[in-house]
């Protein structure tokens, strides 16, 4: 059976299925999901949970064993296993058929993983014998009225543009709209919301934050790359945190720049980099922007960055942060620091 996200509550009221497959490319959407079948699963007495990570070195085996050995105790249990690739490969697929057509007594499969196509036999078996929930998107064009129910569902009543207003904060963000939203309720209870109390409790926590900043960088959004490194200083957010995030993805997309100049796809790349959906257009920019000599460069100035945090030499923190996230975003950086 198939379901939309915001049908999947009645029909956990109406019965659980043996399995449920929780597909989408939105994490909040497809978290809270989860949640919904995990509590659902927990109050009809599945008090036990095996968490299985079905990554490229995963054995398949464990799928059946797991099964197998529940249905000997006939134990209550829940098999969370989490596909982050969306492809189990041939042994996966085999696994996955094979358990739907066996479905073991006393056990709930919740299978949560990328978007993927539906045509595939052990997706179709998965479907067959149980739910699938599709996860999709809130556009832009729908955001606000996302918000807005989300806000009302919380006890708020927001007053005219404030929906459109948050959404215009929090910039597509479901994360960070409902982490506003629970705050406004923090502070002012349920009831009525000016945008007078919106503009005075909203931080600007999605502008300044550090996820935000390599976004932007990959963006090439310069701009905006400057903008937020100020927003970060002024939070009072510690300069590790932002050479951590900015230093994770450069050695990730210089690793997969490498690949590219073996003469390797992008698209190949990618996927064995298991670059989530939604984010290949920003990784793909910043491929095609920057060549592995210059993630490399990038690289050595991360060193360099962490030796002035660190005390080792003198420089401004700060600025070398903004320089990293610019050379990021491919923009030519006056007094940029020699490599030699």
């Amino acid at each position: 059976m198939k379901l939309r996200a915001e049908q999947l509550a009645a029909a956990l009221d109406r019965g659980l299925a043996p399995v449920y497959v929780i597909s989408g490319d939105e994490p909040l959407q497809l978290g809270e999901a989860a949640d919904q079948v995990r509590a659902a699963a927990k109050q009809a007495g599945y008090l036990s949970r095996e968490i299985m990570e079905a990554d490229a070195r995963f054995d398949w085996n464990r799928l059946g064993d797991e099964a197998n050995a529940l249905s000997l105790f006939a134990e209550q249990k829940i098999i969370d296993l989490r596909l982050p690739s969306g492809k189990p490969g041939n042994a996966g697929a085999k696994a996955l058929v094979e358990y739907c057509g066996n479905l073991p007594a006393d056990t709930l499969l919740l299978l949560t993983l990328p978007k993927v196509p539906l045509t595939s036999k052990w997706i179709k078996a998965l479907e067959k014998a149980g739910v699938l929930v599709q996860v999709w998107p809130v556009d832009e064009r729908n955001l606000p009225r996302w918000i807005a129910g989300r806000m009302q569902a919380a006890g708020l009543r927001p007053e005219r543009g404030v929906a459109e207003m948050l959404a215009e904060h929090t910039e597509g963000n479901l994360l960070a709209a409902r982490q506003e939203i629970e705050k406004l309720v923090l502070l002012y209870g349920e009831g009525g919301i000016s945008q007078e109390q919106l503009l005075e409790a909203v931080s600007d926590s999605a502008r300044f934050d550090v996820y935000a900043l390599v976004d932007a960088a990959l963006a090439g959004r310069a701009a905006r790359c400057t903008h937020i490194i100020a927003g970060l200083k002024g939070e009072g957010i510690a300069p590790p945190v932002v050479l951590w995030a900015l230093a994770r993805e450069i050695r990730s997309l210089s690793n997969m720049a490498a690949a590219v100049a073996t003469g390797a796809s992008l698209s190949q790349v990618m996927g064995q980099a298991r670059v989530w959906k939604n984010r290949m257009p920003l990784v793909s920019q910043g491929l095609k922007r920057l060549k592995e000599a210059d993630w490399h460069r990038l690289l050595w100035q991360c060193q360099h960055t962490d030796a002035v945090i660190k005390g080792a030499v003198s420089g401004d923190a700060w600025l070398l942060l903004e320089q990293i996230a610019l050379g990021m975003a491919g923009m030519p950086v006056v007094g940029r620091i020699k490599t030699g």
